[in-house]
């Protein structure tokens, strides 16, 4: 049974940092994508940032030169927030998926969300 397990939400001042993690498990995706996205309050699931085995990195614009995606060659993914800003706020999601991107639709396995909230 394939298993994705975020921790690392909370909440933060403006500026600030947090380190998501994922734990994976009952998945091996060599060739696949992993991706981190996020649900704000009354908008849609949006792509935050994603890579594949072979070093291919994408970031949304919103994420780019603030957040950082990585893993550790195991099953664990992370991504790091720096800069927080209250528009930030949502709940975050890692994801499996096989088509290189950010759309939601392109990706099958998730997990529950880590809440990131971001408020002075």
């Amino acid at each position: 049974q394939v298993r994705l397990l975020e921790s690392g939400g909370g909440s933060v001042q403006p500026g600030g940092s947090l380190r998501l993690s994922c734990a994976i498990s009952g998945f091996t995706y060599y060739d696949h994508y992993l991706g981190w996205f996020r649900r704000a309050p009354g908008k849609e699931r949006e792509g935050v940032a994603a890579l594949d085995r072979s070093g291919h990195i994408l970031y949304a614009g919103s994420a780019k030169g603030r957040f950082t995606i990585s893993d550790d060659g195991g099953n664990n993914l992370y991504l790091q927030m720096t800069s927080l800003k209250p528009e930030d706020t949502a709940e975050y999601y890692c994801a499996i998926g096989k088509q290189a991107g950010l759309d939601p639709s392109t990706y099958y396995y998730w997990g529950q969300g880590t809440q990131v909230t971001v408020s002075s």
